[in-house]
């Protein structure tokens, strides 16, 4: 496994589901961990099972969709830990199951607060101190509907493409600054939101989103270990060249370590049709 002995890892959604499972493993491979959620109980029990492991963690209470917090959040580990080295945006919501012209406009903006705003937010809050130390790594987790549509999860999808662009743009942005931006399509993997589909019905979420539910909560999904394999490469020195691509876990990643990307690969992309 690798080692991210001495970094600091600060891990938005790191309660439950994938951003507790790379907690898990960002802090078995030696990383001090903040975990940040909105839920003190799912803080209490994360920062139990890390420490029962003999890692290191720190608990942050806060809400990403609050940017003020999210400062206060970067302000805590430079305090506790020297500065945040990798950012792992992993908090996000489901958002309204079902039909477009059936949705709550309310429940559809929240769903964009929290998926895209705060990752925006977290990666504000850190970025100042990545700048001033000239490097950093910050790692997005992107979602079904990223890649193709997804119908009765408008929101979602809407969410998800829109944070994948977002990275690339910011990538860009700073390059120069030695920072490397990218974007982790985890799979198909067992979660509260699985339950949420699965609760919601065939008729609401689509015979195929149901179906895929089904089978996440019969097989677990993509196993953990594979995300946390993704995570730590894309968090690592090894993965200095990579900067502004979305990669899914079933990608063949591990040939990327010793390639150079060509610019069109592993991106969000219009294609166009010449006639």
């Amino acid at each position: 496994m690798t080692s991210l002995k001495d970094k600091s890892v600060l891990i938005t959604g790191a309660g439950r589901g994938i951003g507790k499972r790379l907690a898990l493993g960002f802090a078995e491979a030696g990383a001090r961990v903040g975990l940040l959620a909105r839920s003190k109980a799912e803080l209490d029990l994360a920062h139990l099972e890390i420490e029962h492991a003999g890692g290191i963690s720190l608990r942050i209470r806060a809400d990403v969709c609050d940017f003020e917090q999210m400062a206060a959040a970067a302000e805590r580990m430079r305090s506790h830990f020297g500065g945040v080295h990798v950012l792992v945006a992993s908090a996000a919501v489901q958002g309204p199951i079902g039909p477009l012209a059936e949705n709550p406009p309310k429940a559809w903006a929240e769903a964009i607060g929290t998926n895209l705003l705060g990752v925006m937010h977290s990666c504000r809050a850190v970025l100042p101190g990545m700048i001033e130390r000239r490097g950093g790594k910050i790692l997005v987790l992107s979602g079904e509907g990223d890649m193709t549509p997804r119908p009765n999860f408008s929101a979602y999808a809407a969410s998800k493409a829109a944070v994948v662009r977002m990275v690339e743009t910011l990538a860009e942005e700073v390059r120069d600054h030695n920072i490397q931006v990218n974007c982790i399509a985890p799979g198909l993997t067992y979660s509260h939101m699985t339950d949420q589909i699965l609760h919601a019905g065939e008729e609401r979420a689509g015979w195929k989103a149901h179906e895929e539910a089904l089978q996440s909560r019969i097989t677990g999904g993509v196993a953990p270990e594979k995300q946390i394999q993704l995570a730590l490469f894309l968090a690592s020195p090894r993965s200095n060249h990579i900067s502004g691509k979305l990669i899914h876990v079933a990608d063949d990643w591990k040939r990327l370590e010793n390639s150079n990307i060509n610019s069109e690969l592993y991106t969000l992309r219009r294609v166009l049709k010449v006639s």
